[in-house]
């Protein structure tokens, strides 16, 4: 068995047996499988696919990669998301569902692609400690109920190997790649209910209804696999969440929503998976869940809940990485804004440092948009659009334009929350 003829078989739309894929991810762990050969079988597998079998293979290989971790605290409920534009919801949902008395063990990931990523933000508070051992995590939610760390280098490091190559070579658009590499980190965590956010659209991972559902039935029986509930929330990315994009305004945002102040999408999506995870965690009805998820975004609780998180993890909340390098960015003309290049938007906040473009990039936590009109708005010629937070690196005004279509007539606007897959 070796590597070539392994890539040589997924190329020609061959079915990958659990020895094919135990010898390609036990050879990258032990560097003995270079990353370009591991580059090129990803890339084959973007192209050619998985079937459900496949990937179910390859997920029991990367839990089996490192510890599986019983956190002793119940039945934990964790949240996951697929990955979009301004997606900051672990930011707010971590906190306002631990403010309800449920325990938030979370491990989450860096930016993928064009997306944020939770530690990426977190990071951008200063001084913010987003890696703990196991038992200063453990002791922390049993003290507050809520921590956030980065993936621990034994929760299924085959994974986090991957994902940060997959990062840097165009191969994060996969569904089996997706599927196993969220439900990996889920299951090996010892998460017993699991609420993910399938995000759909230009500016996501996955394009299009069909796919998503695809995607979450794959997750789904992988979930059964281990005795593990998953509910698949699927959401609409063909515009931005919130108005904030990069890490730090993403923290600002998530700030505002905390004290129910945030914009309406984001709020609303936040209800809603936040009224799934009490209502699995506490096993209580949909509409108790949701007025006790409501009652904490207006009453204080979520929010003082988000400081005492971030004060355990030795955060400073006076100290938010903002750039103070600020532009203003003007409509070339009158209309409604019947559509905004979402994935584009993506690119620019990361190549202007707000995400990697190699894997030994460092983030410029400063840098973002903080949109002033969305799909829907009317837009007058010459009023201000976004404003645009930028460091060491320019944009051409040109280019942010171009991701806005603005027409005369106003389109019917998509919904927020397309379908919910259990």
């Amino acid at each position: 068995m070796n590597i070539i003829d392994i890539i040589t078989k997924k190329k020609n739309k061959q079915e990958l047996t659990y020895e094919d894929l135990d010898f390609v991810i036990n050879g990258f762990m032990k560097n003995e499988i270079k990353d370009y050969q591991i580059s090129s079988l990803l890339m084959a597998i973007v192209i050619n696919g998985m079937t459900l079998e496949e990937t179910s293979f390859l997920t029991d290989i990367m839990i089996k990669s490192g510890d599986l971790i019983d956190l002793e605290l119940g039945d934990l409920v964790d949240k996951h998301s697929t990955g979009g534009v301004g997606d900051k919801t672990t930011l707010i949902l971590a906190p306002l569902v631990a403010s309800t008395g449920v325990h938030v063990a979370k491990m989450s990931g860096r930016g993928l692609g064009h997306t944020g990523g939770t530690i990426d933000k977190l990071e951008s508070i200063d001084g913010f400690k987003v890696e703990l051992t196991k038992q200063e995590f453990i002791s922390q939610v049993n003290k507050i109920g809520v921590s956030v760390i980065s993936q621990t280098g034994n929760i299924a490091p085959a994974d986090k190997k991957l994902y940060a190559l997959r990062d840097v070579t165009g191969t994060t658009e996969s569904i089996p790649l997706i599927a196993s590499s969220i439900m990996s980190k889920k299951i090996a965590s010892g998460a017993k209910y699991i609420v993910i956010d399938v995000k759909v659209g230009n500016g996501a991972l996955i394009k299009n209804i069909s796919d998503a559902k695809k995607l979450s039935e794959y997750m789904i029986h992988i979930g059964k696999k281990y005795e593990r509930k998953v509910v698949c929330v699927l959401t609409n990315m063909d515009y931005p969440l919130g108005n904030n994009i990069g890490n730090g305004l993403e923290v600002i945002e998530s700030i505002n929503c905390l004290k129910g102040n945030g914009p309406k999408d984001l709020e609303k999506l936040v209800i809603k998976l936040g009224t799934l995870m009490v209502s699995l965690a506490k096993k209580v009805d949909i509409k108790e869940a949701e007025q006790e998820i409501k009652e904490n975004l207006t009453n204080n609780k979520a929010y003082l809940k988000f400081e005492e998180f971030v004060n355990a993890q030795s955060g400073d909340l006076n100290k938010i990485e903002i750039s103070n390098r600020i532009f203003s960015i003007k409509s070339n003309k009158e209309g409604f804004i019947n559509y905004i290049d979402t994935f584009k938007l993506g690119e620019i906040v990361k190549n202007i440092g707000g995400g990697r473009q190699n894997k030994e990039d460092t983030i410029d936590y400063g840098v973002g948009i903080v949109l002033n009109k969305k799909t829907g708005d009317l837009v007058f010629e010459n009023e201000e659009i976004l404003k645009i937070y930028l460091n060491k690196k320019d944009v051409k005004i040109s280019e942010v334009l171009d991701c806005f279509v603005i027409s005369d007539i106003l389109e019917e606007k998509q919904k927020l929350i397309l379908d919910i897959i259990e």
